[in-house]
């Protein structure tokens, strides 16, 4: 069960920064308002940031992302590319576990879920998408959904799939 924060720091490197380069290519409002949020935590303006190579800005974008006082950022750049670029994994496990959805987004979440669903909808997302991506959606929607299933945070304490390596 890691914060947003955790998950950016221990992430691979690669998976990292294919997300801000997915925000930075794709999705620009919203990579905007990270990189002003990331500057803010520097004491420097965003203009700062932007002149510098675009590969040394995400290394350093991500490595501020990283710390605790970041989490609304952090969770803001995860949710982003979540629902843009990983859309079909969220509609699927939603699908699966017969959760009321528009287009991956749920309003509410219900108090608990069955332990066989839960575990039927996670084995099926392993099998179709890469393990640390789904280690990142399920600790994200743990983390900022209100979500408060125990088998949830005992699959993700407890499966080694599910452990960012």
């Amino acid at each position: 069960m890691l914060k947003c924060h955790e998950l950016i720091g221990f992430m691979p490197s690669g998976l990292a920064q294919e997300i801000v380069d997915y925000l930075f290519a794709n999705e620009r409002p919203a990579y905007q308002v990270i990189l002003a949020a990331v500057a803010e935590a520097n004491r420097v303006r965003p203009v700062f940031l932007q002149r510098k190579p675009r590969a040394k800005r995400h290394a350093d974008m991500l490595n501020t992302l990283s710390r605790p006082r970041m989490e609304e950022a952090a969770a803001t750049l995860l949710r982003e590319w979540l629902l843009k670029a990983e859309k079909a994994m969220l509609i699927e496990f939603l699908n699966d576990l017969g959760i009321e959805h528009e287009d991956g987004v749920v309003e509410e979440f219900p108090d608990q879920i069955d332990d066989a669903k839960l575990a039927e909808a996670v084995d099926h997302l392993l099998a179709k998408h890469p393990p640390e991506k789904v280690c990142i959606y399920l600790n994200t929607v743990r983390s900022t959904s209100g979500v408060q299933w125990k088998n949830l945070d005992d699959l993700l304490a407890n499966d080694e799939r599910l452990q960012i390596a």
